[in-house]
């Protein structure tokens, strides 16, 4: 019993690996598998009914040809060997010709040639073989072989050798190429049918795709997009753009809501500072304007948060030019950075929240480091950057928490450096509208690196 499990449960194991090997095998795309949905059916039904046609109709025709043929030889047989005092056989020989369609001759007794090679596969060979031996029984050769449309047969007599040439298609259904000829020609014009129908069934779900890859993108829709094909495929794309306005409408009402109380907010500091100025200096009038000033920082950071929901088309963008801006600022800073850029420079992006996104990473890379190293990599549609320092870095399980609006890292990052903790959190937003996404992980130099990958 216990053997019996173990092989029930390798075999198991066996067919779930079987399985998995042939899922992977198999292609991915839609338009691939729904063809090997329609080309493996009528694969199968042409192998089945191929099969019992040669095994039913063809064998049985040829069968009962050969038949015939074999009972004319073994009738020529008996009128040889009933009437032997005929002379040249003459009258054999013409009744053979005009009623059995059968061109004999009675050659001297020699001996039959070799067993001739066998074809690999030839019905006429091994079934007139078998009638010859059974309705003859004597010593026999025959030549089936080859193109020819006659077919050869030596039958060893007593004194003499007869040989007889029959047509082949009196012992042979040759007409059986014609019905597979068909068979393929009509599958072929069905399939490329189908192949037609179906591209035009899988064009609008490409379609579908390509645009909601576009919208995570960050990309605008194309002009002639529209619900196309089939019922389900249009509920999907109707689905989809009404699933689009609802997100947009949302992102539109969250901006104007963070724009409006950003402004109002810096309209009441603009009073108290007009009413601190106003003031005699003190200890803690200067206390009141330093806390205005980190109001006035963190409003400044609300609205750079709200400038990230807006919406704002992609255009092309130099990115060794964005970059070597950076590389001006590190001179007056004083601040040693070294910058690669492999591949293309010309990037399709949203030109103005891309240069946020570099500012807010270059700018931490500037402030709490004194070298920065930048290397991005352009390849396949893909822009990959790699921002290096060599400052305190970020705990490894707080990489994810730095990410979250409104968080500070002040462990890490100097205590009296004001700001909102919406710098990596407006970055990561920026990345992921253009599809990609920022990480963080150990830096070569010693601190922290930054990576942005986003399609272009």
């Amino acid at each position: 019993m216990v053997r019996i499990k173990r092989i029930a449960r390798y075999s198991l194991i066996r067919l779930r690996q079987w399985s998995s090997r042939l899922t992977l095998s198999l292609p991915r795309g839609l338009y691939a598998r729904s063809l090997i949905i329609i080309i493996a059916p009528m694969v199968l039904l042409q192998s089945v009914v191929a099969f019992v046609f040669m095994e039913r109709h063809w064998q049985t025709v040829t069968q009962r040809l050969s038949t015939a043929v074999t009972r004319d030889i073994a009738a020529i047989i008996e009128i040889v060997d009933t009437y032997p005092d005929d002379e040249n056989y003459l009258n054999v020989i013409t009744l053979a010709r005009e009623k059995l369609a059968l061109n004999i001759a009675i050659l001297p007794p020699d001996p039959l040639p070799g067993p001739a090679p066998k074809p690999f596969f030839s019905i006429l060979d091994s079934i007139l073989s078998q009638e010859i031996t059974n309705q003859i029984g004597k010593p026999f050769w025959i030549d089936t072989v080859g193109n020819s449309n006659l077919v050869e047969i030596r039958i060893q007599l007593e004194d003499k050798v007869l040989r007889v040439f029959a047509k082949r298609s009196q012992a042979y259904a040759s007409n059986t190429h014609i019905f597979l000829l068909w068979m393929v020609a009509t599958s072929l014009v069905l399939l490329f049918i189908a192949i037609l129908f179906l591209r035009n069934q899988i064009r609008p779900i490409q379609r579908l795709a390509d645009a909601a890859d576009d919208f995570g993108k960050g990309r605008p829709l194309p002009a002639d997009f529209r619900p196309r094909g089939a019922i389900e495929v249009r509920r999907a794309g109707l689905a989809f753009i009404k699933m689009r306005e609802r997100i947009e409408k949302q992102i539109e009402q969250r901006t104007e809501m963070l724009a409006g109380v950003s402004h109002d907010l810096r309209t009441i500091l603009t009073r108290f500072k007009l009413q601190l100025a106003l003031q005699v200096p003190s200890k803690e009038i200067d206390a009141l304007e330093k806390d205005i000033a980190d109001m006035q920082s963190m409003l400044e950071g609300y609205m750079d948060f709200a400038k990230s929901e807006v919406e704002e088309e992609t255009g092309e963008v130099d990115l060794a030019a964005l970059i070597a801006a950076f590389e001006d600022e590190a001179k007056i800073r004083k601040h040693r950075m070294k910058t690669n850029i492999v591949g293309r420079k010309d990037i399709v992006v949203r030109p103005v929240a891309f240069q946020r996104l570099l500012e807010n990473l270059i700018s931490n890379s500037f402030r709490y480091a004194s070298r920065t190293e930048i290397v991005a990599r352009n390849a396949k549609g893909r822009l990959t950057l790699f921002i290096d320092d060599n400052g305190p870095g970020i705990p490894e399980d707080k990489r994810e928490e730095v990410f979250k609006p409104f968080y500070r890292l002040d462990e890490a990052r100097n205590l009296d450096e004001s700001g909102t903790g919406l710098g990596l959190a407006i970055a990561r937003d920026i990345a992921r509208k253009h599809g990609g996404n920022i990480t963080l992980d150990d830096s070569t130099l010693g601190g922290l690196q930054v990576i942005v990958d986003i399609p272009v």
